[in-house]
């Protein structure tokens, strides 16, 4: 009786040692506070440049070097020498370049990088993944490399100056980055899907067009931001090929002029990046209710 008494007490005691939590539990406020500080570094990372671009913009030229963290001496004087061509600085001209080849690089990449990904994702042939390796790899080419036998071909062929020869450099930058993303994005995607619409009497092409495509909207809005990005960014070669009539905003920027002779205009040139960069941000922030709402069309009910 005694043994069996000891050996009930013993496995009472540990199975209560068993139910202890092994730690001291973590405070609610203390994950919360580790959390927003985690966003906040991230945040004043990535922000702080362009805060830091935005307080000189709107700084006076005799106080360029100013280290106050907060915007003083105020004026829109550097935004009216970005935008006055009295200097020979026609930057709006080269915002409208910019856009005009950000666009058409990014709907050729679109275009050919939607259907080229969904071959490399849903066929099946021979070679696909050696394809899929050269695409990679022609995103990762140098730039630089290129800009002696394009200035030499566009020349030639009487097309160095002119839109032609700004966005095929760039389509040839975006479209293997477009490719690669959407063929990581459509490889995921459940296929039977697409089988049922097939089942049920669509064809090859309306099972794309109406199943396959609003489940890769997500996908597709994130490469074409990828793909608009790359084209806007873009200086290395745009500052060879490019005439007075076709040069971007980067090469305008790089060749900005200010007010007041010989003086590197850094005021000026910090409003014309702030400029630049606003369109940037306001695509993203358009494109993101757009990607959310292709994530709730592509859910499925079971």
């Amino acid at each position: 009786m005694a043994t069996s008494t000891d050996t009930a007490t013993t496995d009472t005691r540990g199975s209560e040692s068993d139910r202890k939590p092994p730690g001291k539990p973590t405070a609610p406020w203390l994950k919360t506070l580790r959390t927003y500080t985690g966003v906040a570094i991230i945040v004043i990372w990535g922000l702080g440049p362009f805060y830091w671009m935005g307080v000189t913009a709107f700084r006076d030229l005799q106080f360029t070097f100013d280290t106050t963290p907060w915007p003083t001496h105020v004026t829109w004087d550097n935004f009216e020498t970005v935008f006055s061509t009295a200097r020979g600085n026609h930057f709006g001209r080269a915002l409208v370049n910019s856009v005009i080849i950000s666009g058409l690089t990014t709907i050729v990449s679109m275009v050919v990088g939607v259907f080229t990904a969904y071959a490399l994702a849903r066929l099946e042939f021979r070679g696909k993944f050696i394809i899929l390796g050269f695409v990679l790899a022609a995103s990762m080419f140098p730039g630089v490399a290129l800009i002696t036998p394009l200035f030499e071909l566009f020349t030639n062929i009487g097309w160095f100056g002119t839109y032609q020869a700004l966005v095929i450099p760039d389509i040839s930058f975006a479209l293997p980055l477009t490719i690669y993303v959407l063929t990581a994005f459509f490889r995921d995607m459940p296929w039977e899907l697409e089988e049922a619409a097939k089942i049920d009497g669509a064809s090859p092409g309306q099972a794309f067009r109406l199943v396959i495509l609003p489940l890769a909207a997500p996908g597709i809005f994130t490469a074409a931001i990828l793909a608009f990005i790359t084209a806007w960014n873009e200086f290395t070669i745009a500052s060879q090929l490019s005439s007075d009539e076709t040069q971007p905003v980067t090469v305008a920027i790089a060749s900005f002029a200010g007010a007041q002779p010989h003086v590197e205009p850094y005021t000026a040139v910090m409003a014309a990046g702030f400029v630049v960069t606003v369109p940037l941000i306001v695509m993203v922030l358009a494109f993101q209710r757009r990607i959310v709402a292709g994530l709730t069309a592509g859910g499925v009910k079971g």
